[in-house]
């Protein structure tokens, strides 16, 4: 279960609405062997497209070396679809290389609600996993 604070699952959802039509991605970085999603990182896409996303090379070396500086991990990958359903494609299976951290995807394709879903990809193996928006003192609130 991926238990999210509700302000970064809104300020996921705005930066997807934001970047939409193309595909919006980030990190959420938690302490090292936590499994506990505390800071934001928004990351620019830099395929620029509305069906693929791509982490800039070194924009993602500068975020993973300061992660390592201060003891975090990458708790959750999240990245945009903006005409499909929220589930990884075979590109996002190809690409997930973490395999400790929650991948959320969120779909923009209707602009009248958003899906919001989370999974672990483990050797190529989706499982879905539910998610619990907590507020600031671990409460749950929806």
């Amino acid at each position: 279960m991926l238990r999210l604070p509700s302000a970064i699952h809104q300020a996921i959802v705005a930066h997807a609405r934001r970047d939409h039509p193309d595909e919006a991605c980030g990190v959420v970085a938690g302490p090292a062997g936590s499994d506990r999603p505390e800071r934001l990182i928004e990351m620019v896409n830099a395929a620029g497209s509305p069906t693929f996303y791509q982490f800039d090379s070194m924009e993602q070396l500068k975020v993973w070396q300061a992660m390592d500086s201060a003891d975090e991990e990458p708790v959750v990958i999240y990245h945009s679809h903006t005409a499909t359903e929220a589930y990884p494609s075979r590109t996002d299976i190809n690409l997930a290389q973490e395999p400790g951290a929650h991948y959320v995807l969120v779909s923009t394709a209707d602009p009248d609600s958003i899906e919001f879903r989370s999974y672990r990809i483990v050797d190529g193996v989706v499982t879905e996993e539910p998610v619990e928006l907590v507020d600031s003192s671990g409460a749950v609130t929806g």
